[in-house]
């Protein structure tokens, strides 16, 4: 097994939580998968060495109640939820590597080994749990904890439970872990919810109360040193993270990708993956995983989307009027990573025409359409001297390295986004600067339209390699267009000039047909 050591290393794995399958998925899941998905192909891009894990959370008291009012076995429910998340995530064009299911053996063995580990250990130990329970977030909270007698989290009601339970030593870690965060920048990023975290560390930090008597609940790992008690849900769901990439099961596997490059999530899951993973880790002598990022909401009329609320969007819908491109251009670029985003219809339909159909898919098609009434539609040389061009050539040939840094750096691919949207913006602006239909109308200026419309289509060539990981579908119709590799490398666009002059190329169908609304 992987115990405490080398941190720096240049693998990449980026994790979704595993999700809670008591609902189908919704605007906010495909959040998450997308920009674990788009940083996933970012890294593969780079011709890095890259696994994005994702999976499904099966165990826990809401889905045994769930299937119960459906008059079902729990794992016969959850085999029918299950399917709709590879279902969407399949018509997302989701390239994870891994989908882990809580139910699986291989996940249940690892998780039942890391319990004995740590109950030999003298981590985990009996004894007797009096305090507030709230059954949607399956979570305990003692009275201080509370907010208005509910809960602190989702606002509900809460019940009181007095029972024998196993403990986890979390208290015996807190020094370590407040030291830890303090001196590891950016392990819990945004930087405010670090703060959040330290804040919540001020107070003495309880240990976790890991178990439920089987006579409560049934559905649940059952404990290897007490077959009567099941494991609490989120300590069994954590434990995804390692028990996907080989955990006790295949070291070579382990130490390729671990630790974890960053576990993204949604702001409500903090707690857990900020304070209970750490210290789980720590206990089993893990090294942590580098980065821990919360995002945001996506609200809908000022409130968060819930599934118990109803108040959630279907992204089904969205791709089906819009394609799944936009769907994921709205969700990268609509708000900063960390930040809560406001959705709406007409939110998205304003992204498609403005950003999308008039300033990409009109860039195109109008380049394509000039160089077939001007030049029957082939590519003409290569000027010898680009030098009115300098500026636009310089924002291509730099624009991978800054793209990289904000991916990689700061973890911001809204600003990636408006890195590559300010090259076609300079493009359109070219267009518009240049009047090639003015150039046409004069033999002698031949050579200016020549260099011009050259200039025009590398640039188009650079925005299609660069946005391969952001909108796939879109590089893929842009680079089958100019008769490119589809499916390249950043060193696609780390020269200009690789446009072959002499290329016939032919005007294909618009990028962003108008959809009525």
């Amino acid at each position: 097994m992987m115990v405490q050591g080398k941190e720096q290393k240049r693998n990449y794995y980026f994790t979704t939580p595993i999700y809670y399958v008591n609902a189908k998925p919704h605007i906010g899941h495909a959040y998450t998968t997308i920009l674990c998905d788009t940083f996933a192909r970012f890294h593969r891009f780079m011709g890095e060495t890259t696994y994005f894990l994702t999976g499904t959370d099966e165990h826990g008291e809401k889905i045994e109640k769930t299937a119960k009012e459906a008059g079902m076995e729990p794992l016969a429910y959850v085999d029918t939820i299950v399917p709709r998340f590879k279902e969407l995530w399949e018509t997302l064009d989701i390239r994870y590597d891994d989908f882990i299911r809580t139910t699986e053996e291989r996940h249940t063995n690892v998780v039942r080994q890391v319990l004995s580990l740590l109950h030999d250990k003298g981590d985990i130990y009996p004894g007797m749990y009096r305090g507030w329970y709230c059954t949607p977030c399956e979570s305990f909270f003692t009275e201080k904890q509370l907010e208005n007698g509910k809960c602190p989290d989702c606002k509900r009601e809460v019940r009181e439970i007095e029972e024998e339970n196993y403990f986890f030593k979390m208290s015996a870690y807190q020094t370590w872990l407040i030291d830890y965060i303090k001196t590891h920048e950016g392990f819990i990023r945004p930087r405010s919810k670090e703060n959040e975290v330290l804040s919540f560390l001020q107070e003495p930090l309880e240990d976790l109360c890991i178990s439920r008597p089987r006579s409560r609940l049934g559905w649940g790992i059952p404990l290897p040193f007490n077959e009567e008690h099941v494991l609490y849900v989120w300590f069994d769901a954590l434990i995804n993270y390692i028990s996907a990439i080989g955990y006790t099961t295949d070291e070579k596997k382990f130490a390729t990708y671990w630790p974890a490059t960053i576990h993204f999530m949604a702001k409500d899951i903090l707690r857990q993956h900020a304070i209970y993973w750490p210290i789980m880790l720590k206990a089993l002598g893990i090294v942590l995983p580098h980065c821990v990022l919360a995002h945001g909401y996506w609200t809908m009329e000022g409130t968060k989307m819930s599934k118990s609320r109803g108040n959630v969007a279907d992204p089904t819908a969205v791709i089906e009027t819009y394609g799944r491109d936009t769907l994921r251009y709205f969700l990268l670029k609509e708000v900063t990573l960390g930040l809560d985003g406001g959705y709406a219809d007409d939110y998205v339909a304003s992204r498609f025409n403005t950003d999308l159909a008039n300033d990409l898919g009109n860039l195109v098609h109008r380049s394509f359409s000039m160089l077939e009434k001007y030049r029957a539609g082939v590519v003409p040389e290569r000027p010898d001297d680009a030098g009115k061009y300098r500026a636009i050539v310089a924002k291509a040939t730099a624009l991978a390295d800054t793209v990289n840094e904000e991916m990689d750096t700061n973890l911001a691919p809204r600003n990636a986004l408006i890195a590559i949207w300010e090259l076609i913006g300079m493009a359109n602006k070219l267009v518009e600067e240049t009047k090639p239909w003015t150039l046409a109308k004069d033999p002698a200026r031949a050579a200016d339209l020549d260099g011009f419309l050259y200039v025009l289509f590398e640039t188009l060539r650079f925005v299609a390699v660069i946005i391969v990981p952001f909108l796939p579908d879109t590089a893929r119709m842009m680079l089958t267009l100019l008769k490119q590799d589809t499916n390249p490398s950043v060193a696609a666009v780390r020269e200009w000039g690789k446009l072959v002059s002499g290329t016939v190329l032919e005007k294909g169908r618009p990028l962003f047909p108008k959809v009525e609304t």
